[in-house]
């Protein structure tokens, strides 16, 4: 597994079938204030600028 330093923090990077994927655990665990990894990543997923693009890509995928 290759990793990144970003910021002085170490960010996991893990390849599946010639793609990259970043771990946004690593990312959210990053965060020096208060926040847990947890809320940072639910907060991050309900945000609409999130679940459009990923919705976009399942209805792509998914046509008939």
């Amino acid at each position: 597994m290759a990793k990144l330093n970003v910021l002085q923090n170490e960010i996991s990077i893990i390849s599946v079938d010639g793609q990259d994927y970043i771990s946004l655990t690593d990312m959210a665990n990053a965060r020096t204030d208060d926040a847990r990894a947890a809320d940072v990543i639910k907060n991050w997923i309900r945000n609409r600028y999130t679940i459009e693009p990923v919705s976009y890509t399942h209805l792509r995928a998914h046509e008939t």
